[in-house]
């Protein structure tokens, strides 16, 4: 792949609303950690962190999708806490700034709205 980690990482930021779609739906939510060598390191949570279809949700969603819109190689691990999930020592991520609470959106998953019906 001839893409620079920080073009890499760009890329994916700027598709990850639309792939956080079905993962928001079911509770859950995508943290983009960073990029080295063609490797788009993302993190899981909500509901979706720890859950057993993490990987095929990491494989057949979210690396699918991304691979359909930014390039065909691109692999996605999920930084799962796992040895050969982890994060390398040095990659690329791009520092955001902190939201304040005034401007912190809470994301409403599947299980928010299930949680208010009872």
């Amino acid at each position: 792949m001839n893409f620079s980690d920080e073009d890499i990482y760009e890329a994916v930021k700027h598709h990850l609303p639309t792939v956080n779609e079905y993962v928001n739906s079911h509770g859950g939510d995508i943290k983009l950690l960073g990029t080295k060598n063609g490797i788009v390191y993302i993190e899981l949570t909500g509901t979706c962190h720890g859950c057993s279809m993490s990987l095929m949700t990491t494989k057949m969603v979210v690396q699918k999708k991304l691979r359909e819109l930014i390039h065909p190689e691109l692999v996605v691990v999920n930084v799962d806490g796992t040895p050969e999930n982890a994060l390398p020592d040095e990659y690329y991520t791009k520092e955001e700034p902190e939201e304040t609470e005034a401007s912190h959106k809470k994301k409403e998953g599947l299980m928010d709205k299930v949680k208010k019906l009872f």
